[in-house]
C-alpha cells in the first residue's frame, strides 16, 4: 500500500504569493496548520519562536500602518523615491494571500542549546506550516522579502529586532490554477554516502 505522506513530500510544490487567490483557511484548517507548526524538533524544549497570523481586514491595515511606514523610511534612508505606485505594492503586499503567518525567532541567549540549534527549530516552524497548508491543499509560500530583515516590521510583530529574527512568513489562499513542476536538483550531485 503506497504511503499518502511520501506521496505528498514527492509531490509537495509551492504556489507563488502572485498566482494566489485571496481566501483564508477555515478556522478549523488554520487551527490545524498551526497545531502542526508547533510539533517540530526543538532541542531541550527551548521553544525558541513565536507566531503571529495576520488575517482578514489586519492584512491591509498591517501593509498601511506598518508595511508602508516602513518601505517609505528605507526609500529614504536610500535616497530612492516612493512613488504612489510603490506605496500601493507595499500596502497590499500581505493581500497575496488569504492570510499570512509570520514566525518569529525568538532564542534563549545565552542558553546550553546553540544559537544555531535555535534558529534551526524556527525554520522547522515554517517548513511545518507550509506544509501543513499544502497538504490540506491550500496554495501556500514561504516567503522572506525585505519585510524578514526590517527592524519596524519584527518590533510590530512583537520582536525585539536586536535579538529577535522573522524566519519567514507563510502566505496561504487558494489556487487559481494546479501548480507546474520546476527544475529539482539532481540527486547525483547533492548525495553521497561516506564511506571510511
Amino acid at each position: 500500500m503506497p504511503n499518502t505522506t511520501i506521496q505528498f513530500l514527492q509531490q509537495r510544490r509551492s504556489v507563488v504569493a502572485k498566482k494566489m487567490i485571496d481566501q483564508a483557511p477555515s478556522p478549523s484548517d488554520l487551527q490545524t496548520i498551526l497545531n502542526c507548526g508547533l510539533r517540530v524538533p526543538d532541542h531541550s524544549n527551548v521553544q525558541p519562536w513565536q507566531i503571529v497570523v495576520i488575517s482578514g481586514e489586519m492584512r491591509r491595515k498591517f501593509g498601511e500602518e506598518v508595511v508602508v511606514p516602513a518601505a517609505r523610511r528605507r526609500a529614504a534612508a536610500d535616497n530612492q523615491p516612493f512613488s504612489d505606485v510603490i506605496e500601493e505594492v507595499e500596502a497590499s503586499r500581505l493581500q497575496r494571500a488569504g492570510c499570512v503567518i509570520a514566525v518569529l525567532c525568538t532564542p534563549t541567549v545565552p542558553h546550553k542549546i546553540p544559537l544555531w540549534e535555535q534558529q534551526l527549530s524556527s525554520a522547522a516552524v515554517c517548513m511545518q506550516l507550509l506544509n501543513a497548508a499544502q497538504a490540506l491543499d491550500y496554495a501556500a509560500q514561504w516567503i522572506t522579502e525585505w519585510l524578514t530583515y526590517d527592524v519596524d516590521i519584527i518590533r510590530a510583530l512583537g520582536g525585539k529586532p536586536q535579538q529577535d529574527q522573522v524566519a519567514g512568513f507563510i502566505y496561504i489562499g487558494a489556487k487559481s490554477e494546479p501548480p507546474t513542476e520546476r527544475a529539482r536538483p539532481d540527486p547525483e550531485s547533492k548525495i553521497s554516502h561516506w564511506q571510511a
